[in-house]
């Protein structure tokens, strides 16, 4: 975990978020575009009208033309670019909603017939908390927009999907819409059918994996940080210094506890502090071997928005993630896949946000990253089940059964990481109170399966199947 890189990143993401937004009303105009036959239409205008754009700021309107309300859920809009050099990464962000940013996602995918004006997309989707749409409603505004994330300016006139002149919202066909999987609205790019089999594995999916792939399966059935059967298991209870996290903090194994719950044993990842960096006490487990790559990964993982005691407000992470070493800045064999939970805000943030980051490479000094991100300000407080899919083709992310994010193949990893699970402070600022306080982060099981795409519900039947059968830990994952 980079605390430093992931600041500097996240801290420039917020400043663009400053920027002032026009909300003057916008009329409805009429569209002459042909689209798809299908209940829904979408509409279109740019904020950022120029050829060359510090962001680019397409802002869209999901509207109902059917005769049934429609679950937003089920929704995907695309939004059609031309990348501005080989290998760039772009971030997303949404800066206002009338269904609330918190529930909409965005996520980047590459062509597979890239055009003259096309070999990316921006993927919009809905959360379930987006609800639904009557007939003849609409989404109301969604001010979204992306950048390089290296923040130089981007061309946009050369854009799929771009409208210059779109100052008003008006439908607009280069813009395509999902509805279940069958594109009801637009036309994407020759040869760029959205239902093409490149697209993100449907979680629903009810083909089984052949049985038998090397897994890792850890129910967590300890009896303290010093049980020898933790590291004869392959962990590792981390107590060496460094970051991530408050300078002058310690890595306490003594605070990764194990104890029952509902018939299943759980760990507790407990961080303390009172105020300063040699108060405070982190936690992290992470496995000794980097042996995971391409494949299932999946945690149950219950994060916390308040204190166990003591006063609220301090900038703290809770994870689950795979990462190997930096052998070299940029160096192209690096990988890190994240999720990350931030209760109180920081990097930038206000509030609660949580994070899925995949990591191709960055450098320290001077900074820069080749990364992509999903993101979701609300409170993920409570157990949820979290599941990352690494194939040939793509990092795919849920959580609690739902698609969180997808990032594209420019992100794949190279060579073997490692699992882990931690629970950091950013900084003080947050909480600046030296009255002693602690927060926990519990975990009820980590599972792998090497070389396979295991939908949500594979994954729930893999564990209840161990369970039933009384295994409390298998890996017959190879070493290598």
């Amino acid at each position: 975990m980079k605390s430093l890189a992931k600041s500097r990143i996240r801290a420039a993401a917020a400043a663009a978020a400053t920027v002032a937004l026009g909300c003057t009303a916008l009329a409805v105009v009429p569209s002459s575009a042909s689209a798809a036959v299908g209940p829904l239409a979408v509409q279109y205008r740019t904020s950022a009208s120029g050829a060359t754009a510090d962001q680019s700021e397409p802002w869209l309107k999901v509207r109902n033309t059917g005769s049934a309300a429609v679950q937003l859920s089920n929704v995907k809009v695309r939004y059609y670019f031309k990348g501005d050099a080989a290998g760039d990464a772009y971030r997303f962000a949404c800066s206002w909603a009338v269904k609330g940013c918190a529930n909409i996602t965005g996520t980047f995918g590459t062509l597979t017939s890239p055009t003259a004006t096309a070999d990316r997309y921006l993927e919009i989707g809905f959360t379930p908390g987006a609800g639904s749409l009557a007939p003849g409603a609409d989404t109301g505004d969604m001010q979204l927009r992306f950048y390089r994330s290296s923040w130089q300016p981007l061309l946009q006139s050369d854009d799929y999907s771009f409208g210059s002149g779109r100052t008003a919202y008006g439908d607009w066909s280069k813009v395509t819409a999902q509805l279940g999987g069958a594109t009801v609205w637009g036309e994407a790019p020759e040869g760029n059918d959205p239902t093409d089999p490149t697209d993100p594995t449907d979680p629903t999916d009810p083909t089984d994996p052949p049985e038998g792939a090397p897994t890792l399966f850890d129910d967590f059935n300890y009896s303290s940080h010093a049980d020898p059967q933790i590291a004869a298991h392959g962990w590792s209870v981390r107590s060496n210094s460094g970051g991530p996290g408050v300078p002058g903090a310690t890595w306490a194994p003594e605070n990764v506890t194990f104890a029952g719950q509902s018939g299943n044993s759980v760990m507790n990842l407990e961080t303390s502090t009172a105020g300063s960096g040699g108060s405070t006490k982190q936690t992290e487990i992470l496995t000794q071997s980097m042996k995971f790559r391409n494949g299932t990964y999946a945690a149950r993982v219950k994060f916390s928005d308040a204190p166990v005691s003591g006063p609220d407000g301090d900038h703290l992470v809770q994870t689950f993630f795979t990462i190997n070493d930096l052998k070299a800045p940029m160096a192209d064999d690096y990988a890190e896949y994240d999720f990350e939970y931030l209760p109180n805000g920081g990097w930038g943030e206000s509030g609660n946000i949580l994070y899925t980051t995949s990591w191709e490479t960055y450098r320290p000094d001077p900074w820069e990253a080749v990364n992509a991100h999903s993101e979701a300000r609300q409170s993920y407080a409570g157990w949820h089940d979290l599941v990352v899919t690494i194939d040939n083709s793509a990092i795919t992310y849920f959580i609690d059964g739902q698609l969180f994010g997808t990032h594209g193949a420019a992100y794949l990893p190279e060579r073997g990481m490692s699992i882990n699970f931690n629970q950091w402070l950013i900084d003080l600022a947050g909480q600046t109170s030296t009255t002693p306080r602690s927060y926990d982060q519990q975990v009820d099981y980590v599972l792998h399966v090497k070389d396979q795409v295991l939908t949500p519900a594979q994954v729930n039947a893999r564990v209840s199947a161990y369970r039933s059968a009384g295994t409390t830990f298998q890996d017959t994952v190879p070493a290598g």
